[in-house]
């Protein structure tokens, strides 16, 4: 009688991945399962690119990581299908850090301004909810105890990037956060239920009203005169002192939105990242001062090569610190700036707003507030001049 073991037979994949190759030199990526008897081919709309580059490595990493969370998540509901299983009880078992970097990444695939900004975010989310819980929580664990907790965590929580307690706001921001995690979650069939609707608003973090960070002209400047480590992000922060444009919207801007008026003043016509809305936005001459050198671009170029808002920011208080300013920096505070140097110069509230392209004036007199408050405080230096 031989001894020699039987290797048992490799169990079949539910769902397999697979390539198609594109006249363009790019593979589409496709999977491939039977349900309910029937094949299944379901295009992914995701790609890999031919690798040239590191980014382009990188790329096709962060692609074949969604693709095949995608693929798991196909594996599931196949299994839960043959075995009866409906809505979120045995998906809810899906690991919920798991879960976020995926919707993390199809943002990052996406890439640019504000999808950049919510791939971030998403990544922040899942570090404060691994110092909460470590990294093996699941949906069904997630009830209304452990949101409360969460609450109560973030009271206490340190901010990744100032090492300080997270302020009121920035907890109200992961509450939130979290919260349409679990309704993507819900929508996704992942889990049935989101707790944080049977926690009392009363007991949840209230936002509130921040103090408006801006800077005088005499601050600008400061910072006109003092170097910075980077120059195109000292150009692109004046810029936007003197325009009023987001960073997203900054970091967006190609030489061709850059366009004269017929009577050869600059203006920019283009989509604002946050609203979506398409705006006419006429520059001031000292904006146009900040603009790079345009030489042996093309008009779909883009005017300021930025690194990652959260680099841009870190780089702003060295800057600030160099030119003797206290105030924390951040790219959004020349957006502030702006705004108050306008309603300073006595420009209407209503033509305040359409420049920075609010929807609601109720937003632009956030600044009104601020000019008001320093004209009381100019004031109320001459009391007791003729004591």
């Amino acid at each position: 009688m031989s001894n020699k073991k039987h290797k048992q037979p490799k169990a079949k994949e539910p769902v397999k991945m697979r390539l198609k190759r594109l006249a363009n030199g790019n593979q589409s990526i496709y999977l491939d399962y039977y349900k309910d008897g029937k094949r299944e081919y379901e295009f992914l709309k995701l790609y890999l690119v031919p690798e040239r580059t590191p980014t382009d490595k990188d790329t096709n990493t962060q692609t074949l990581r969604l693709a095949n969370a995608v693929k798991a998540k196909r594996i599931v509901e196949l299994q839960n299908n043959a075995h009866g299983f409906t809505g979120g009880g045995t998906r809810s078992k899906v690991n919920v850090i798991d879960y976020i970097k995926t919707l993390a990444d199809k943002k990052r695939i996406r890439a640019g301004g504000k999808e950049r900004g919510v791939f971030q975010g998403y990544n922040a989310l899942a570090y404060q909810l691994q110092q909460y819980s470590g990294t093996k929580t699941t949906f069904k664990q997630v009830d209304k105890l452990y949101c409360e907790g969460f609450i109560e965590y973030l009271k206490k929580a340190q901010s990744t990037l100032h090492n300080k307690p997270l302020n009121e706001n920035t907890q109200v921001w992961y509450m939130k956060t979290f919260e349409a995690v679990l309704n993507a979650a819900i929508s996704d069939e992942v889990t049935d239920r989101n707790p944080f609707k049977q926690i009392k608003p009363e007991n949840k973090p209230k936002k509130h009203s921040a103090e408006v960070c801006y800077l005088t002209i005499e601050e600008v400047k400061q910072l006109k005169n003092t170097p910075c480590l980077y120059p195109i992000i000292k150009q692109a922060f004046l810029f936007s002192c003197f325009s009023g444009l987001r960073f997203s919207d900054v970091e967006a801007l190609t030489w061709g939105k850059l366009q004269k008026d017929s009577d050869g003043g600059t203006f920019i016509n283009y989509i604002q990242k946050k609203t979506t809305k398409q705006e006419y936005l006429p520059i001031a001459r000292d904006a146009t001062d900040y603009l790079p050198d345009r030489s042996g671009t093309a008009d779909s170029d883009f005017v300021f090569k930025l690194p990652s808002d959260g680099y841009v920011n870190m780089q702003l208080k060295q800057w600030a610190y160099a030119a003797g300013i206290s105030k924390h920096l951040t790219f959004h505070v020349a957006r502030h700036t702006h705004a108050t140097l306008l309603l300073s110069l006595a420009v209407p509230i209503e033509t305040v707003s359409k420049i920075l392209g609010h929807s609601d004036i109720k937003t632009t007199q956030i600044y009104a507030k601020v000019i008001d408050k320093n004209k009381r405080a100019a004031v109320d230096k001459l009391d007791g001049l003729t004591d």
